[in-house]
């Protein structure tokens, strides 16, 4: 006996994955220094609060944020949780490399922070780095679709050459680890390398450049930090989302919002689409 053509459409439909359209952004938004003049954060900090909203990434990687910038975007993005913790101490001291996402539309399966050095389970100095860094990761289920993926978020150090390569081949070894089941990956940050360094071009082997492999052609310009300064020829690019196979990168975007000569952070953020493969 036939099955009815509607049974068999709902079986089909079943069976099929849903894939899911997705967006991520990585933003540098600059420490809480009073030493920055027309530039401190608190002059600053609705209006990085807006481009976040205005926009409205899926999960979103800032680096540098110290706690009371934190629990400020905690409180001004709109339907927005994060995860992380301070790296001088594992709870609230030091720089952040929080992640926030849409708590309504996404669960957090798991997540955590390693330091990148040697002894990645306790604070640390890696290598010839100047100071504690950190990745803060963590594994997203979308609840509409039940898809997983993992992102990670990181700032590599801006002194260490060595500490720099070291750690992306430490987030590589941790997303090898913790990701047993081969789910999708994201990486983004504020990497302190360009893209001829050794580091990226490491990175370049393991993972893809999401500009690169962007569907359509990347928006906005090819550097990522200007120090503030808006006559800065922006094309030094240092700040990245990279993606594993399972990925399809739809667009590619440096934001490089401006008003008045000035910009919400000596950092511009990336922004992507994309979409699962599996």
């Amino acid at each position: 006996m036939k099955k009815p053509i509607a049974i068999l459409f709902l079986i089909n439909l079943i069976a099929i994955p849903v894939l899911g359209q997705y967006s991520a952004m990585t933003y540098n938004i600059r420490f809480s220094t009073q030493n920055d003049g027309e530039n401190w954060w608190e002059l600053r900090k609705e209006w990085v609060a807006d481009l976040v909203n205005y926009y409205e990434p899926d999960v979103l990687g800032i680096q540098e944020g110290l706690y009371h910038q934190v629990a400020y975007l905690d409180s001004a993005l709109n339907g927005y949780s994060y995860v992380g913790v301070g790296r001088d101490d594992g709870k609230q001291a030091g720089e952040f490399s929080a992640i926030y996402y849409k708590d309504y539309e996404y669960e957090v399966i798991d997540s955590g922070t390693f330091w990148l050095s040697e002894t990645p389970d306790q604070v640390s100095v890696g290598w010839d780095a100047s100071m504690e860094r950190i990745s803060t990761w963590a594994l997203f289920k979308d609840i509409a679709t039940a898809n997983e993926f993992y992102v990670f978020n990181a700032h590599l150090d801006h002194r260490g050459a060595t500490s720099r390569l070291n750690a992306l081949k430490l987030i590589h070894e941790k997303t090898e680890e913790f990701n047993s089941e081969k789910l999708p990956v994201i990486l983004m940050g504020d990497l302190n390398a360009v893209p001829e360094s050794e580091p990226i071009q490491f990175l370049n082997k393991v993972m893809f450049d999401s500009k690169i492999v962007s569907g359509k052609k990347p928006f906005g310009p090819e550097g990522t930090f200007n120090g503030f300064d808006t006559s800065h020829p922006l094309d030094y690019r240092i700040d990245y989302i990279f993606v594993d196979e399972t990925i399809e990168v739809l667009d590619y975007a440096v934001l490089s919002n401006s008003q008045q000569n000035r910009t919400p952070s000596d950092h511009l953020p990336v922004y992507i689409n994309f979409m699962l493969r599996k």
